[in-house]
């Protein structure tokens, strides 16, 4: 392997270092079979990593946990091959434990960290810092995770492997682990009858349950609105309409003739542009909350995005009499936009708390997956169509499973404030939900529906395999 590690290249190798392990060359280096085939595999996984590290993929990797007698046999070979790849090896006797980790799994074990600059450092200090909050009773609650994900961090997993491994060795959950099926927005009006008319027949969305006092629209496969009468609901139509629904869809131009023709208020006109990283314009519904009409192009910032939106088919409503909305126009997915001051502080809260995935980062906005179809969007709000209020009138929803547990779980361990402590069983009990609020007060509805006459086409929908 008489070349340069590079980037590109590099998840490739560990998994082939990991597969095919005996007769190896690192830089003709060979590695010979020692007493079994585990001392070529593990070997074998420390080039991997070496690559990986030496291309700045990982910051920091661990070999497997031996014994004394086994490290003795290993280390000198391992040393041998990090160094083709200019990583430094650490015989630590004493690795740091966390909850992303059993702690049976290194007791009386050894194990070689994996680094380039100063890693090591950094890896002492945190050792350092746990002692000190252990030592001062304060390692527990919130001061453990954050060592736990410091420590992840410098492993370099995502967020979401974090939790994932915190949920494994821990009682922490994130709201992705009851089992989310849809992505939800409450909008609130003074007219709901002209509102759901607007969406229903210029949109063309399908309305898939009326309560009356509120309309829910099937968006896109699992993204649903809810549309409220005001006068009923959690919010007043006075309060600011602090959010914005962007409707993603690759028919932009034939929506943008259309909607013009229906004399539909634009914000801002249809001025695509070649190379742009998206494309779109804006809408403003009846009640004057603003329609994102949006594509996502081919473009460094969306390189994991796009393959999540091409899995999605473009979802229209059904005909009818009423329905103004040209055959075959539809969504293929939504994002609803947030607008916030402290846009650090809120990428943590729904990474860590509601446990969601980013998948494109705008420099000012990050963009998180609900489901295939439904997205969230945090914005600055220097940056963005709205600025900043602390009282709006949105809730931003989800539709879970196990809606029980996880309201036990926000119960118990307090991730975020509630607006009431009770489980709300909706009339007939066609649905149940609790309500909390995000660090910059956004409610955040959580909801469950049941069987009932109401609710046959909307759990059709939900419960479709």
């Amino acid at each position: 392997m008489n070349r340069k590690p590079t980037g590109k290249t590099a998840l490739i190798t560990f998994l082939i270092l990991g597969l095919f392990t005996t007769g190896c060359k690192f830089n003709s280096t060979k590695i010979e079979k020692k007493s079994d085939d585990s001392l070529a595999y593990n070997l074998g996984v420390v080039g991997g990593f070496s690559e990986l590290i030496n291309a700045g993929v990982k910051q920091l990797a661990l070999s497997a946990p031996m014994t004394k007698k086994e490290m003795d046999e290993f280390v000198t070979e391992a040393e041998k091959i990090a160094k083709q790849y200019q990583v430094q090896i650490y015989r630590e006797k004493n690795l740091i434990t966390t909850d992303l980790f059993s702690h049976d799994l290194t007791r009386n074990k050894e194990v070689l960290l994996l680094y380039q600059g100063t890693t090591l450092e950094a890896y002492f200090t945190l050792k350092e810092d746990k002692r000190k909050l252990e030592k001062t009773g304060k390692y527990k609650s919130q001061n453990k995770l954050d060592i736990a994900r410091r420590f992840g961090r410098m492993l370099s997993y995502s967020p979401r492997k974090i939790n994932q491994l915190l949920a494994q060795n821990s009682d922490f959950r994130t709201m992705a682990d009851f089992d989310i099926q849809a992505s939800n927005l409450f909008l609130y009006y003074k007219d709901l009858k002209k509102a759901s008319d607007f969406y229903a027949n210029v949109l063309g969305m399908e309305l898939v349950a009326d309560y009356t006092m509120a309309s829910i629209f099937r968006m896109a496969e699992n993204s649903y609105l809810i549309l409220v009468d005001a006068e009923k609901g959690m919010h007043s139509a006075e309060e600011p309409k602090t959010v914005a629904l962007a409707l993603l869809t690759d028919q932009l131009d034939q929506w943008y003739a259309f909607l013009k023709k229906q004399k539909v208020p634009i914000k801002y006109e249809y001025k695509p542009k070649e190379a742009s990283a998206h494309d779109g314009f804006v809408a403003i519904d009846p009640e004057g909350y603003l329609l994102e009409f949006e594509r996502f192009n081919q473009h460094p910032e969306n390189e994991r995005f796009i393959p999540v939106l091409n899995q999605n088919e473009t979802i229209t409503g059904p005909n009818s009499s009423t329905r103004k909305t040209p055959a075959g126009l539809g969504f293929q997915a939504t994002i609803t936009w947030l607008y916030h001051k402290d846009l650090l502080n809120m990428q943590d809260f729904y990474q860590d708390i509601l446990g969601l995935e980013m998948v494109a980062d705008q420099g000012w906005a990050k963009i998180y997956k609900v489901t295939n179809t439904g997205f969230i969007g945090l914005v600055d709000e220097k940056r963005g169509m709205h600025q900043f209020t602390e009282k709006k009138a949105v809730n931003v929803s989800f539709i879970l499973k196990d809606l029980e547990g996880w309201h036990n779980y926000a119960l118990k361990h307090q991730p975020f404030p509630l607006r009431s402590d009770q489980l709300e069983t909706g009339p007939e009990n066609k649905y149940k939900a609790f309500t909390g609020f995000d660090p910059e007060a956004y409610y955040l509805e959580f909801d469950q529906f049941f069987p009932h006459k109401d609710n046959e086409l909307l759990l059709k929908y939900l419960t479709a395999e």
